[in-house]
């Protein structure tokens, strides 16, 4: 905002015209201020809304304010900006910065890389705007995009048509062939596009694997450079974090519930703890609750894929957890398939399972159903279970490329969002993460049994199988869906706010199954949906 008005905000208090809500979140008329005009919510829609008080400060001008979120409820955001300032000491984020000299720095990339809300030393909160630079594409580039789209539609249309799919895409094999001749090395290929992905890997799936390019395609990423991608990801996106912030604030809340009798301990018990990515906001957020005489004690279990793994993640947690000496915190982890008896229970304390982007990796559905029984007999308070939607059935060939190709589009589109077409980051999010996946989901074979291959479900699916398993949803809290829409304004570049869950050509939040699931879209297409249970 302007430093005059700002400075007159600073001293207006907000509780004299609204009682006890919170900080002021954004302008809502063009007119209060021009810097922030492209970002203002329509004073009616504010209106319309229960969960935005409006108010008009002494001063002049008008102020929303979300009920019940203050300004240190935004600490989540903050957390996970400073921990992902502890991952510059990981030896990973640093070998591929030889080897990929057009890799920026993580340093000097900026977390926010669309509108932001600023929060300024004394609380206050306003709506900023940060126009994206983007780089001109040039006409022959845009030309190829055209020409993939064209040519993998025919492709469907041609497969649609054929009793065995393989014969249809066998003509794909000589352009693809043609195609990897040019390019020494995968990373040289600049197109951007999912078709371009699929392409070249029907070209291999069709392909003999004796084929000169069969290799360069199918060859999977260092762990360092899945690594690298899925940092990029996580900075930029939404997508993680907001899968990470509605698990934390479900757990949160159960933890709430229990203060009085859980001795303030929480044991969170991660099925896939991954990079730790998720716990810096949960830490946070705790320590906001504690004081130096009331301590809060936090207990992770994680289980991961390697020791090297589980030591990074443990190092950098800790590491964070250090700068709140009003939380008791440490870590425990186990290797992926260790068995839950190995699990080290306090007396009274809260327990939450999470389940967030797990399930899926179980192709069996016997290894998922014996996961939730185990779960089961824990009696954990919450369960949190975070999965992406499809519907990925064991079926045709197909069936999973056009089901694949509808998801992935959606992903890659929606990184438009956020970054330049042609930047590095987005580069290594494409090949490295999102096109792993790509190759994983089409190469999946029913006779062979994959059990890499994640399974991609319906809310209505897994909702089917928690209730089967002796669990019931538990309904989410407003605050829950307040703090998704916030994270879709500081995060994503076009999106403004949504109140009823339309369609804004990006990003959008709604609520599903009365209120017990909240799913994160772009445009129509369903991406995830974060859901909380408890056992009866």
């Amino acid at each position: 905002m302007q430093p005059a008005l700002l400075g007159n905000l600073r001293h207006c208090s907000s509780s004299y015209y609204v009682g006890n809500v919170s900080v002021p979140l954004l302008c809502i008329s063009a007119l209060d201020d021009p810097v922030c005009t492209r970002e203002a919510i329509p004073w009616d829609e504010c209106r319309a809304n229960k969960n935005i008080v409006l108010a008009t400060p002494k001063n002049g001008g008008h102020l929303a304010f979300f009920e019940g979120l203050t300004a240190s409820g935004l600490w989540w955001v903050r957390a996970v900006d400073e921990f992902l300032l502890v991952l510059h000491s990981s030896p990973y984020m640093h070998v591929q910065k030889e080897e990929i000299s057009s890799l920026q720095s993580s340093e000097g990339i900026s977390i926010d890389q669309g509108p932001y809300v600023n929060i300024a030393e004394d609380g206050m909160v306003a709506a900023m705007s940060g126009e994206q630079t983007r780089d001109d594409v040039s006409e022959d580039f845009k030309d190829s995009q055209k020409l993939h789209h064209i040519k993998t539609k025919e492709m469907i249309s041609d497969a649609a048509q054929e009793e065995h799919p393989t014969e249809a895409r066998s003509d794909f094999v000589l352009e693809t062939a043609q195609t990897s001749e040019q390019h020494t090395n995968i990373q040289d290929i600049k197109s951007s596009n999912v078709t371009a992905t699929v392409r070249r890997w029907l070209g291999c799936k069709a392909s003999y694997r004796r084929s000169p390019f069969y290799d360069m395609i199918m060859k999977e990423p260092t762990s360092e450079e899945e690594f690298l991608a899925f940092t990029d990801l996580y900075r930029v996106s939404p997508y993680c974090q907001l899968a990470h912030f509605t698990a934390n604030q479900a757990i949160l809340e159960a933890f709430e519930k229990e203060e009085e009798s859980n001795n303030r301990a929480l044991h969170v018990i991660d099925f896939d703890v991954s990079y730790g990515f998720q716990w810096p906001s949960l830490i946070q957020s705790l320590s906001e609750k504690a004081t130096s005489g009331n301590q809060i004690s936090l207990r992770i279990t994680g289980y991961g894929r390697s020791l090297e793994e589980l030591q990074e993640t443990e190092s950098r947690l800790v590491s964070f957890s250090k700068g709140f000496r009003n939380l008791m915190f440490e870590f425990q982890g186990l290797l992926r398939g260790s068995k839950l008896i190995n699990l080290r229970k306090k007396k009274n304390e809260t327990v939450a399972v999470n389940l967030v982007f797990h399930l899926n990796t179980l192709n069996d559905f016997l290894k998922i159903s014996d996961t939730l029984k185990s779960i089961h007999s824990l009696n954990p308070s919450i369960v949190v279970l975070v999965e992406q939607e499809g519907s990925r059935s064991p079926r045709s060939f197909l069936s999973r490329f056009m089901e694949s190709l509808h998801y992935f589009a959606a992903m890659f589109d929606s990184l438009e969002d956020f970054l330049p077409l042609e930047s590095s980051e987005r580069l290594s999010i494409e090949k490295n993460l999102l096109g792993k996946e790509i190759k994983t989901m089409l190469n999946y074979d029913k006779d062979n049994n994959d059990s890499n291959c994640p399974r991609y479900e319906k809310m209505e699916t897994w909702k089917g199988r928690m209730e089967s398993h002796g669990f019931s949803g538990i309904k989410l809290s407003s605050k829950s869906l307040i703090q998704a829409k916030l994270l879709l304004k500081i995060r994503t570049h076009y999106s403004p706010l949504q109140f009823d869950g339309e369609s804004n050509n990006g990003f959008r939040v709604f609520l599903r199954d009365d209120g017990r699931a909240i799913s994160l879209g772009w445009q129509d297409r369903c991406l995830l949906t974060a859901s909380a249970w408890h056992c009866v």
